[in-house]
């Protein structure tokens, strides 16, 4: 099993950007369809960002569509969040998580998880 390992949170203005990474160690990576999840205090987890093991295919979240962007590199064991246009509404835990269900949104088909990393945009 995959385990992971996410840095690159912080506190930013609203309107500016972050890039998170995730970092995986073991050896099924490149066969992991991975995600970015987040979740906000009193809110329950929400799915993000999506790629294919090949990285080829990408799904979001309508709220993040155009200014997000996920991205891998299969020969790092890296999966990254480029946020851009930031929003206090993004202000969350994120969460990276990988599975071998294919382009799934739930978080409970997800059996790799981070510990997360704290993402605060203030106004």
């Amino acid at each position: 099993q995959v385990q992971l390992v996410e840095s690159g949170g912080g506190l930013v203005q609203t309107g500016g950007s972050l890039r998170l990474s995730c970092a995986a160690s073991g050896r099924t990576f490149n066969t992991n369809t991975m995600a970015w999840f987040r979740q906000a205090p009193g809110k329950e987890r929400e799915f993000v960002a999506v790629i294919s093991s090949s990285g080829r295919s990408t799904n979001y979240v309508d709220s993040v569509k155009g200014r997000f962007t996920i991205s891998r590199d299969n020969a790092k064991n890296t999966v990254y969040l480029q946020m851009n246009s930031l929003k206090p509404e993004d202000t969350a835990v994120y969460y990276c998580a990988a599975t071998f269900n294919g382009m799934v949104t739930i978080p409970s088909l997800y059996n790799a998880w981070g510990q997360g990393t704290q993402v605060t945009v203030s106004s």
